[in-house]
């Protein structure tokens, strides 16, 4: 069986005195999921608005894929199926990288 499905997903952002935060919706057809996420320029660092909506978006973003994943968990032990592993790998150097 072939299948075609379209999913969408829109992304965000708002920034307001050094602090971005992004909004990350994902629209299935049938469900809708939303992730968060925020970055704050330090006040001694140059302010690069750019980096900050880079920041938000991907925390943003990885917070949407971990709901995706969790509900895809959740699907799979309901069928009596095997679950993803919660870790899939090394982070890019710091914990919180790592789901």
């Amino acid at each position: 069986m072939t299948r075609h499905l379209e999913w969408r997903v829109g992304l965000e952002l708002n920034e307001e005195a050094g602090r971005t935060e992004a909004e990350a919706r994902l629209d299935t057809g049938t469900t809708t999921f939303t992730g968060h996420g925020t970055a704050r320029c330090n006040p001694s660092d140059t302010d690069v608005p750019v980096i900050g909506d880079e920041l938000a978006a991907s925390r943003a973003m990885k917070d949407l894929a971990g709901k995706l994943m969790r509900e895809a968990n959740r699907e799979m032990e309901a069928v009596g199926a095997g679950t993803v592993p919660g870790r899939t790998g090394p982070g890019y150097g710091w914990p919180e990288a790592v789901s």
